[in-house]
């Protein structure tokens, strides 16, 4: 009989080999696992794979029941996918400390696949089974009700098992076990709680997707310093690109997995359940394949009445195009970005990043800067723009709040500006107001710093008139950038299209990104396009920016200077 290490290898190179129908990156999953299981226990990898570990949370998992469905009453079984993900977890142990060694861990899988249940298994173990004194396990979710379906998922399982009758308590939202006074409870940004004095053993992330900022997530990440094996747990289905699920968490896992980028967490595990794009985003696979839905549904397409269910599911979308988003997210796990005159889909914009490493070297090229100033309480934003000579452009961006305004700022634009000043992607200006001083410095510095020549200061007259015949006194050509569909239309088409060709380069910057997600357009009866900053679910500032620097940026032709006096230079440069 095989061990559980050698039946995970097996599994493994039967997912790689398409033996089992599995998504690109659970096929890099495993691809991982294999990768680690060959240098376990090295001075580069001291990790090692302890068997009883592992097997001691799926005996705990096997005294429960299932609670609904055509199982109902019966013992849990784990699912090949759950012996995966959850041997994994439980049985990569440092080797000298014996401590876990994933600290973090992400799966992203379809609706009706055992996500409460699981979670429920993980939730009982923390508190009741791991040995940690006085554990504290928080199910975090958006609104309480989100959080108790897990909370409600574990009592009911722990009350239906008669191994456990007598050792623990529920009352006033909460779990307690007995012998150690450990406790599992329900957190959500409804309870109005700060965060302070939690000391979590454990956090659970119930539908990551559906939260629109991170709060949740980083008060239970932060409160776990203390603990010396604490997990932070999160299972969503997909949703929506506009959330911190898909725009920080579901980029970063995808990076980790794949081989051929350098990110690297080995702290952090992450199983994707999903239908296949190309490189492009565009899905490879028919959403009416039964045998494709296996990719997104181990354990839901595995069985006729799952199977079933999905096929009613599809057979609604088909008929009710309003019910095909939703389809799509929970049952196929696709990304998507809702709205319809949406100017870019987010997976678009990722797909040109590039980690620093791997941007080009433009020390002494020619820059356009673009700067959108808008009110100074506000998000101000500064873009340089390079063109790199083979008609594609590199765009970094920059931005700029008051320090008096952030934390208002944070909480009703619902996005970690704290945590993007802390990283770099934003400068924090002393009192009420930007200080437009700072940016004008920012500017300056970047170019001293690069060696940039700067062809052209590209700004929207509201607002920027002073600041840009500051710079025109300095010597510096500023270009005046009317904010109007004939002037703008243009480069709004021309930005996509580089985009969509990956002829944009850009460094990851969360703030632009954020802002890209964002924006929509509107479109007058000659078909031009402008950003529609009314009906932006946020701010587009960076975005605005930036496309103030490619408005003129997009002019500039690449041609050898050797033929030419200075003269006829500028002629041909700018026609």
């Amino acid at each position: 009989m095989l061990g559980l290490k050698q039946w995970l290898i097996h599994y493994c190179h039967d997912v790689i080999n398409g033996e089992i129908i599995a998504c690109q990156k659970h096929k890099w999953a495993c691809e991982r696992f294999l990768r680690d299981i060959e240098r376990a226990g090295t001075d580069a990898f001291p990790y090692v794979f302890d068997e009883d570990k592992a097997l001691r949370f799926f005996e705990w998992m096997s005294l429960f029941r299932h609670t609904k469905g055509v199982l109902r009453g019966e013992r849990i079984q784990p699912h090949e996918i759950q012996v995966f993900v959850f041997g994994n977890i439980y049985g990569w142990v440092h080797k000298d400390t014996g401590y876990r060694r994933f600290r973090k861990a992400y799966w992203q899988v379809g609706r009706k696949n055992a996500k409460s249940q699981s979670l429920a298994c993980v939730a009982s173990y923390e508190a009741m089974a791991l040995g940690e004194g006085m554990s504290e396990v928080y199910i975090g979710a958006t609104k309480t009700e989100q959080a108790k379906i897990v909370y409600n998922e574990t009592k009911a399982m722990l009350n239906a098992c008669p191994e456990l009758h007598g050792k623990f308590k529920e009352a006033y939202g909460r779990i307690t076990h007995l012998r150690t006074d450990s406790i599992i409870r329900p957190l959500s940004k409804e309870d109005k709680k700060t965060g302070d004095g939690l000391n979590p053993q454990a956090a659970i992330i119930d539908e990551y997707h559906a939260h629109d900022t991170d709060e949740v997530y980083n008060v239970l990440d932060s409160g776990m310093v203390a603990r010396p094996q604490p997990l932070l747990m999160v299972i969503t289905t997909a949703g929506d690109t506009s959330g911190p699920c898909y725009r920080v968490e579901y980029d970063y896992v995808s990076r980790l997995l794949n081989p051929n980028e350098p990110t690297e967490n080995e702290q952090y595990f992450v199983m994707v359940n999903e239908l296949d794009k190309d490189d492009d985003g565009n899905l490879i696979d028919d959403i009416q394949d039964e045998r494709a839905w296996l990719k997104a549904n181990p354990i839901a397409a595995s069985y006729p009445e799952g199977l079933a269910n999905i096929r009613a599911r599809l057979a609604e979308a088909l008929e009710k195009p309003e019910a095909m988003d939703d389809f799509l997210t929970k049952n196929m796990n696709v990304w998507i970005s809702t709205g319809e005159n949406k100017y870019l889909r987010a997976e678009k914009w990722t797909a040109c990043g590039r980690s620093e490493t791997e941007l080009p070297d433009v020390r002494g090229h020619e820059v356009f800067v673009g700067i959108d100033l808008s009110s100074k309480i506000d998000l101000t934003s500064v873009t340089f723009e390079i063109p790199l000579g083979d008609d594609s452009y590199l765009v970094l961006s920059h931005s700029f709040m008051p320090e008096d305004t952030l934390k208002h700022k944070q909480n009703t634009d619902k996005v970690p500006y704290a945590l993007w000043a802390r990283q770099g992607w934003i400068t924090v200006t002393p009192g009420a107001a930007v200080d437009y001083k700072f940016v004008e410095k920012y500017i300056v510095d970047q170019l001293d710093k690069n060696g940039w020549i700067l062809k052209e200061l590209c700004f929207d007259p509201w607002n920027a008139t002073q600041f840009a015949q500051e710079f025109d006194a300095k010597g510096y050509t500023a270009v005046e950038i009317r904010q109007g569909y004939r002037t703008l239309s243009e480069p709004i088409k021309h930005f996509r299209e580089m985009v969509l060709e990956k002829k944009i380069i850009h460094d990851r910057n969360p703030v632009l990104a954020w802002a890209v997600s964002n924006a929509v357009t509107r479109q007058d009866h000659n078909q031009n396009l402008m950003l529609d900053k009314d009906k932006s679910t946020d701010r587009i500032d960076p975005l605005a920016a930036t496309i103030n620097a490619h408005s003129r940026a997009m002019f500039m032709k690449t041609i050898d200077v050797s033929e030419f006096s200075r003269d006829d230079f500028l002629k041909k440069l700018w026609g």
